[in-house]
């Protein structure tokens, strides 16, 4: 998952470097992420339920061969733009892959019969620890090497490919959790029956694209906003971001299952409330345009990130309890699938840019995801997991 995440995210601070040197243009550039998010979703959706069918230790492998070959795939992006759209599709198949099998694989991994003194809450931590880890300093490692190292475009995704090859040799010996494969055919398979539960309508649902978008606008936007002050840096301030973006939510992780409260949500009301301020304040970094102010709202949006994250994992895991447990992988898959629609918000607001300053673009954002507060904030209480 570790590797997986690192693949996922290596892209990221690049981007400014397929603008400059690429000559790309900002929509283009944010089409490369579209590309992983088209990746993503059909592999969040699909592996889950190939997992429950199959196991979770040959969905994986699979997934991690897929980043590797990614990153060869991206290699050759310096020839044109098609290598950047296979390698970007290839590895958000890989982090979906990661996502939805790895998650459910590392919560049955985090129990009886496999460990015996994890508390309830350690598989969803463990899970988005590992992915949060990989997706910042895979940015971090790959941002630096773009800044400063020999071969920008080929570089970072040698030293990606050189760290996949012993993680596939590892996963041999991870033992497989799902013991009684599934039965019935693969459209059965996909059925999610667990996403029509009112928790997950209503409290998980408002939250989820959030995760993403709201880290998007951190580290995919505000280079773009202070790109003029920053000058020939701005390749490792968009580093920066995405380190500090990150960073902050790998760190708020341990604490998120402190503020989870089954009752009332605490823990996703408190997420979504720092995503609504750190976007109000993105929309005033967009207007003043100061770098260390950018960095600032940076860490912001990573706290709520990271407990966001955590938070809707240990929510979806009681809804897939209460019914039984064998919607988690697919439930997951979904969950992941809603957050990472998020992801796109960089590119739609780039798309509209020309009708409105991204000052009044990202107020408006603000306010949207207010509203969202107030949806979980009401629901809470009367729609609970069990």
């Amino acid at each position: 998952m570790f590797c997986c995440g690192w693949g996922g995210n290596q892209f990221t601070p690049m981007l400014l470097l397929y603008r400059r040197e690429g000559g790309y243009s900002t929509v283009t550039v944010d089409l490369f992420l579209g590309a992983y998010v088209v990746g993503l979703i059909p592999g969040l959706l699909l592996a889950g339920a190939l997992s429950d069918r199959h196991g979770r230790k040959p969905l994986m492998v699979v997934g991690t061969v897929l980043s590797l070959l990614s990153s060869v795939t991206l290699m050759f992006g310096p020839i044109g733009p098609a290598p950047l759209y296979l390698g970007r599709l290839a590895t958000g198949f890989a982090v979906g892959i990661a996502m939805a099998v790895g998650t459910s694989w590392v919560k049955e991994l985090s129990q009886p019969p496999h460990d015996l003194v994890a508390d309830s809450g350690a598989g969803a931590r463990r899970a988005a620890l590992g992915l949060t880890l990989g997706f910042g300093l895979g940015a971090g490692v790959a941002g630096c090497l773009a800044q400063w190292g020999p071969w920008p475009m080929v570089l970072p995704y040698v030293v990606h490919a050189g760290l996949v090859l012993p993680a596939l040799v590892l996963l041999r010996a991870v033992p497989e959790s799902r013991t009684q494969p599934a039965t019935g055919g693969l459209w059965s398979l996909l059925k999610v029956p667990a996403v029509a539960h009112r928790r997950f309508i209503r409290v998980v649902l408002p939250m989820a694209p959030w995760i993403f978008g709201s880290a998007g606008i951190a580290y995919a936007v505000t280079p773009t906003l202070v790109g003029d002050r920053v000058g020939s840096w701005g390749l490792a301030y968009a580093t920066l971001l995405t380190v500090c973006t990150l960073g902050t939510g790998a760190l708020v992780q341990p604490f998120a299952k402190r503020l989870d409260s089954v009752s009332t949500a605490r823990a996703i009301v408190v997420a979504m409330i720092l995503m609504s301020a750190g976007v109000a304040l993105s929309a005033v970094v967009a207007k003043v345009g100061l770098p260390w102010l950018g960095v600032v709202d940076g860490i912001l949006l990573g706290a709520a990130y990271g407990i966001a994250v955590v938070s809707g994992l240990l929510e979806i895991q009681r809804i897939a309890a209460a019914n039984g447990g064998d919607d988690l992988a697919g439930l997951t898959g979904v969950y992941y699938s809603v957050a990472y629609v998020g992801f796109l918000l960089p590119s739609v607001l780039a798309a509209i840019a020309e009708l409105a300053p991204y000052a009044v673009l990202l107020a408006g954002v603000a306010l949207i995801t207010l509203a969202c507060t107030g949806v979980v904030l009401a629901s809470s209480r009367r729609h609970l997991p069990a």
